[in-house]
């Protein structure tokens, strides 16, 4: 069940900010477009009506010209005696005598550019007596008389007025849907950063099982959750393997360190004057020292190569060179047992990587191959170059006893040893490092059935070179 989020603290989130900064941007955009919408419409119609003004001056004009003074006042009474007019007329003397019009004075607003005015209609009379505007332009005729001709802005001045109210209410529904909208927003993106804190909660109470839960919608919080989870998964895996690893070295390494402590009590207890029991008491005790040693460098080359703290190191290295050098080592050795060792390098493919562990894994890989292999038996060491999904492969297959199906990925653990090979020397972490090299160098290690005896690969992926 999803936890409620205070509102307080959705407030403070940075979704509901982000979200707020584009409202404010989405607010400032939808005022700017009503504003633009009310000055173009608005505009629009009043220079229509100063057009119609403009026409009808230029009727008079020509009126009083052809007709004189006496034609203009009959044609200024004709047009302001309309009922259902919204013209405003308005002649006069040099003295302000109203000679026609249907204005009780003339307006005392001043006049600006062109003659044109805006004044109130109801400090004048006017048409219907209606509390509205108008607008007018006005000129001088010859013989100082005055001649005032304009519209009644009513309709105008209501449909600005439902302009301005509708376009209020459409601001006002754009702040409450965009508030809502982010506040929805903020708390679905907080929801699941939620849960991702509860997870971490988890894991820091000790439960490394937990995971990040994932949307399903491939945006950019469900690859943040797939990041946290692979990285969880190589904590709990390292966790695992370290556990592991302490209860494997308590367990491997008390059986070697008691006997080593009794030969030693032993040697003291024993009465005896002759110096070559207490040499080989001692040459006995350095044996399992080393062996001992060798664990521990096993253990520490491991630590190294899953801690990737090699990664930085990477280097171009030709895995031909490695494979040859690692064969020049253990040829004697498998001569020395009655096995053959075959090299085929068939390719020479170059990989970003730390030779010292790549020659050290395949060395690995080799010397379990001899350390298994009856005598008389075969051991390939194979170099291919790139292929189906691989830049490079190398791979050691010999025909010894192999290993179980059920088994393959139980060996890659550390200090697993097959019953069939606990009569020989080792300690249970070839395998083991030769899959933290691989895992380092990004390549994957392949254990497969060589029908008879094993085949075990390293394949370099083709982002490896």
């Amino acid at each position: 069940m999803k936890a409620a989020i205070p509102t307080l603290r959705l407030l403070r989130t940075t979704p509901f900010r982000l979200a707020l900064l584009y409202l404010g941007l989405f607010i400032i955009s939808v005022g700017v477009i009503l504003a633009v919408v009310y000055r173009s419409t608005a505009g629009f119609l009043e220079e229509e009506i100063g057009a119609t003004i403009a026409l009808e001056v230029a009727g008079l004009q020509d009126q009083y010209r052809s007709a004189g003074l006496r034609g203009l006042v009959d044609s200024v009474r004709e047009r302001s005696g309309y009922s259902h007019t919204n013209s405003i007329y308005l002649l006069t003397t040099p003295g302000g005598v109203i000679l026609a019009g249907n204005l009780s004075g003339w307006p005392d607003a001043t006049a600006g550019p062109g003659g044109w005015t805006h004044f109130k209609i109801s400090d004048y009379g006017g048409v219907n007596n209606r509390p509205s505007t108008a607008m007018a332009v006005s000129f001088v005729l010859p013989g100082q008389f005055r001649l005032l001709v304009g519209r009644d802005m009513s309709e105008l001045d209501q449909l600005r007025g439902r302009m301005v109210v509708s376009l209020r209410w459409v601001f006002l529904v754009t702040v409450v849907l965009g508030l809502g909208g982010g506040l929805l927003l903020a708390r679905g993106a907080m929801h699941r950063i939620e849960a991702i804190n509860r997870t971490t909660h988890r894991i820091m109470a000790g439960d490394l099982s937990g995971r990040v839960p994932r949307g399903g919608g491939g945006d950019e919080i469900d690859r943040l959750a797939g990041n946290l989870n692979a990285m969880l998964d190589q904590i709990e895996r390292l966790m695992t393997g370290m556990r592991q690893v302490t209860e494997s070295v308590a367990h491997d390494l008390r059986t070697p360190l008691s006997r080593l402590r009794a030969r030693v009590e032993l040697a003291l207890i024993r009465e005896t004057d002759d110096p070559e029991v207490y040499r080989g008491v001692l040459q006995d005790t350095i044996l399992e020292a080393d062996r001992l040693l060798a664990t521990f460098t096993a253990l520490l080359s491991i630590a190294e190569a899953e801690s990737g703290a090699n990664r930085k190191g990477l280097e171009p290295v030709r895995l031909a060179d490695v494979v040859r050098l690692a064969a020049d080592l253990y040829e004697p050795v498998a001569e020395e047992k009655g096995l053959t060792l075959v090299t085929d390098i068939r390719a020479e493919p170059t990989v970003r990587g730390n030779e010292q562990l790549l020659a050290q894994a395949v060395s690995n890989l080799l010397d379990n191959a001899i350390k298994y292999t009856p005598e008389g038996g075969r051991i390939t060491l194979l170099l291919e170059g790139a292929g189906p999904g691989q830049v490079a492969r190398v791979t050691v297959a010999d025909n010894g006893p192999g290993i179980p199906a059920d088994m393959r990925e139980k060996v890659l653990e550390r200090f697993v040893r097959l019953d069939t090979a606990r009569a020989s020397p080792g300690n249970g972490l070839g395998l083991s490092l030769v899959e933290a090299v691989a895992r380092l160098h990004d390549a994957s290690l392949r254990l497969e059935d060589n029908e008879p005896g094993l085949k075990v690969g390293i394949v370099f992926p083709p982002d490896a070179g």
